[in-house]
């Protein structure tokens, strides 16, 4: 087939040919790749051939060198690197030729030699590719295209790339950008393409802004930029500043006050989005770094060292020129807005509460005189932003400063919530939401709690925007009313609370509204659902009638729901339904003495094993499977020994998710939920445990596992022992294996999900090899101890106290690696006696237990000085 014809035809109108044209470009990467990479590139290169051709073209050989997916990526990197030299060497080659002949924008041709040198460049190959694309910039005989498409590439490459693998050449790639940026540069394109390429190499350019000369240079070329009257250039300039600011906060004080503050507050009065947009997100950045060094400085002096980095109080010193500014940005907004736009309405919003969080105290006298002369304005918008001002500065001053302010503003608020503009009422129950989060004690326990309550609940008829913030609302109430009634000694929650007197009123409300025709809009459902759920998780004994009922009601819905089943029409609606009322379920039972639990449980199960088994056959849905399992769970925890008869009924979709692959979070559930049963039935689970083990094994040796799946199941091995203690010694062998293998494994610890998945995975090694010790150790209830086979642990210490060490000596260990380890300790202490004195006698292993100790965490202290007295015990017996 003619090549041209065949990539003409992928934007084809003509379905048949359009389906034709891809079957045949599938079938040509997959006979022979090399010869297929060719002739795309040959295509692409052609100035002879249609543009559409050459887009084809290049998008297809785009497409054979990238994905979005990073394991695709991955994939077709390692295949890229394999192919023959010369075949590589031509596709560069041609691919670079290409640069500036394209008409389209954005140009193809850039977009390729990018994912060819993101897979080249980290394995140090095509060296010359930075110097090819410098010389082409640089050069003022290029075309103006060529410059454009150069910078293009280059901006590309910055962009998709690890940062450290173009450290070494970020001068010169700087050097290239700068070039392309300066207002000399008459080409508006080119200018964009440089300032775009600088925006994504910020990241290795640390050294050039720790010279004062570079630093100089790069502001005033970025500062200018921002000057121009091109919307793109101008918005892009910023970009840059938001992004500087960021990353080199500590270098911007001399050029805070002469340019980026004016610069700044001009971009927010622009009445251009895009510009108002960056100036708001300049002080967000601000503010959000102030914060963070705050309280590096706090920790600092609680060590007595001196902070690294200090804040210069930027926002402090700006707040009496932004605040106007940003009130006024509130007045901007749109009845109809989309929820889902991001404008400078909604920026100014999150851009004074992170003030009022940076500010503090500073923030009131800045904007109360605007609330109190807009709050009861006549034109809409302004009451609107009155009321989104004082619920956006309510974190951060001391309550005591606020709680007049609230006071005073709260029978304002609640008559506005009867208001003609659903804007102003949607914004009022939002700020209702936060004093109940923010400032309970302004209402709890107060006369303004009656009239409060019962706003909310008749606004709870409100559009569902409204009515969904009233729940969230309720939500923050019902919080609070319960931490602030009193609970009797060794009592676990009160006898009544604030809450009491319209509990059951409030609940029967809430459930009306999951009912209403409307409540798929503006996430309603959800929200109700999720009010029942933290007022039921927040009542009080008072209220246990209500939490009976409700029990009831929502098993009655699962089960109305599940017998619609074949009949459904909107699956994804009914999925979520039933979500929602498996977390409701989950949320109430956590609430129901056991003896009731046990009443509901054949109800409760029979529906469940529905939700895992769909009698129309469609396919499970993971997100219902993992909730299904997981109120399973909270059935066991209540139940304990109690769950046993439905283990036989049960145990064929445990297993079935055990062994899911592709919603992995499924099998998360599933491995967990066998911890949980293992925990529940103690010895009673050995009728199971071969097959589990079995299937927990083959899982952690296969490599189509998610990772996030092996931290839980080494810690499932844990409680699998704990459960049938000695009966555990014919696993030890091939587990302990195991676990010495996944506790020496190394990551990459530039790349912090990897440190979380190792520091995960520790915290798995540590909880099996706390249970497998607990349960080897044997009972010792009684008179007369019976020892387990402990001596199968004794030759594997050594590694498991230099794993210990490990972690204590890590700085990216966690406070639950701590917590754990201290533990691990202790019972290596209780279980061997004096004989392991010397072998954890190290000085990490003190520095461990001293950092437990000093920890804010409960636990963590608690663990570590029963860790440190259990080995003092042996050094006093040593003596």
């Amino acid at each position: 087939m003619d090549l041209t014809g065949v990539l003409e035809a992928t934007v084809s109108p003509d379905q048949n040919a359009l389906q034709a044209a891809q079957t045949y470009l599938e079938s040509a990467a997959q006979q022979n790749l090399p010869q297929f990479l060719v002739a795309l590139v040959t295509e692409l290169a052609d100035a002879t051939k249609s543009q559409i051709a050459r887009m084809a073209a290049g998008l297809q050989l785009k497409n054979q060198l990238t994905s979005k997916d990073a394991t695709v990526r991955l994939q077709y990197q390692q295949r890229w690197l394999s192919l023959d030299e010369g075949v590589k060497t031509h596709v560069k080659n041609m691919a670079v030729q290409t640069l500036g002949t394209e008409i389209a924008r954005p140009a193809i041709a850039p977009q390729c030699i990018a994912a060819i040198a993101c897979a080249e460049i980290p394995q140090r190959q095509w060296q010359d590719l930075i110097e090819i694309l410098y010389q082409l910039i640089i050069d003022a005989s290029n075309t103006e295209k060529v410059r454009e498409h150069a910078l293009e590439t280059l901006g590309y490459i910055c962009q998709d790339i690890e940062p450290e693998h173009l450290v070494e050449r970020g001068h010169t790639i700087l050097t290239a950008i700068v070039t392309g940026m300066k207002k000399e540069e008459p080409n508006m394109h080119i200018r964009i393409a440089a300032t775009n390429a600088l925006l994504n190499s910020l990241e290795f350019t640390k050294q050039n802004f720790e010279r004062v000369s570079e630093r100089n240079y790069i502001m005033q070329v970025v500062c200018e930029a921002t000057q121009t009257s091109e919307i793109q250039l101008k918005v892009a300039a910023l970009q840059n500043i938001v992004k500087i600011v960021s990353l080199y906060y500590q270098h911007m004080e001399e050029y805070m006050g002469t340019a980026l503050f004016p610069i700044s507050l001009d971009a927010i009065k622009s009445d251009c989005d895009e510009i108002a947009l960056q100036g708001i997100e300049f002080w967000s950045s601000i503010c959000d770094e102030e914060m963070d060094l705050e309280i590096e400085a706090v920790e600092a002096r609680e060590n007595n060292k001196e902070p690294e980095q200090t804040s210069k109080h930027y926002a402090k010193g700006a707040l009496q020129y932004i605040a106007p500014l940003l009130t006024e940005c509130l007045t901007k907004q749109e009845e109809f807005d989309d929820d889902d736009d991001w404008n400078p309405n909604k920026a100014a919003g999150v851009c004074l509460m992170l003030l009022a969080q940076c500010c503090e105290d500073n923030i009131i006298n800045h904007v109360s005189s605007f609330i109190e002369t807009n709050i009861v304005n006549e034109d809409w918008k302004l009451r609107d932003a009155a009321v989104m001002a004082f619920g956006s500065i309510l974190e951060g001053p001391d309550p005591q400063a606020l709680q007049p302010y609230a006071a005073k503003a709260l029978p304002t608020l609640l008559h506005l919530m009867g208001d003609q503009s659903v804007v102003v009422r949607d914004s009022v129950a939002w700020t209702l939401g936060r004093i109940c989060e923010i400032l309970p004690q302004v209402v709890i326990g107060g006369k303004l709690l009656q009239p409060l309550v019962e706003s909310l609940l008749e606004s709870l008829k409100a559009e569902p925007r409204v009515a969904a913030n009233v729940c969230w609302a309720f939500n923050s109430l019902g919080e609070a009313a319960y931490e602030a009634a009193p609970v009797p000694e060794e009592e676990e929650e009160p006898q009544t609370y604030a809450l009491s007197p319209w509990f059951r009123k409030i609940v029967e409300k809430l459930l009306e509204v999951t009912d209403r025709g409307d409540a798929n809009n503006g996430n309603l459902r959800s929200s109700a659902y999720e009010a029942v759920m933290e007022l039921i998780k927040n009542s009080a004994k008072d209220c246990y009638e209500v939490v009976q009922g409700t029990t009831v009601v929502i098993l009655e819905r699962l089960n109305r729901l599940l017998e619609m089943e074949k009949n459904v029409a909107d699956r994804a609606q009914y999925h979520d339904l039933q979500s929602l009322l498996c977390a409701t379920l989950q949320s109430v039972l956590r609430k129901v003495n056991p003896q009731d639990a046990l009443q509901i449980a054949p109800l409760m199960m029979q529906a469940l094993l529905q939700m895992l088994n769909p009698s129309s056959g469609a396919k499970i849905v993971g997100g219902v499977q993992e909730d299904a399992l997981m109120a399973i769970g909270t059935l066991v925890e209540i139940l304990g020994k109690n769950f046993h008869p439905y283990m036989e009924s049960f145990e064929p979709y445990l297993i079935e998710a055990l062994r899911e692959r592709v919603e992995y979070q499924v099998c998360v559930a599933a491995v967990g939920l066998v911890g949980d049963i293992a925990r529940a039935l103690g010895d009673k689970i050995m009728k199971v445990s071969d097959l589990f083990m079995q299937i927990l094994m083959e899982n952690l040796a296969d490599a189509n596992v998610h990772r996030s799946v092996k931290p839980h199941i080494l810690s499932v091995f844990g409680d699998v022992a704990l459960a049938i203690g000695p009966s555990f010694a014919p696993y030890f062998d091939v587990v302990i294996a195991t676990l010495n293998q996944a506790s020496v494994t190394i990551v990459d610890k530039a790349d912090y999900d990897m440190v979380d998945y190792l520091n995960e995975l520790r915290e798995g090694c540590l909880e099996a090899y706390t249970g497998i010790i607990q349960g080897l150790k044997g009972s010792t209830d009684g008179p007369s101890p019976t020892p387990g086979p402990l001596d199968l642990v004794q030759p594997h210490l050594p590694h498991i106290v230099s794993f210990i060490e490990v972690i204590a000596t890590d700085v990216d260990h966690t406070e639950s690696n701590v917590s754990s380890a201290c533990g691990l300790v202790g019972d290596i202490c209780s279980a061997f006696g004096a004989q392991v004195h010397i072998l954890l006698e190290k000085q990490a292993i003190n520095e461990l237990l001293q950092e437990g100790r000093r920890s804010k965490t409960h636990k963590s202290k608690q663990v570590a000085s029963w860790a440190t007295k259990e080995l003092r015990k042996l050094k006093q017996q040593q003596n």
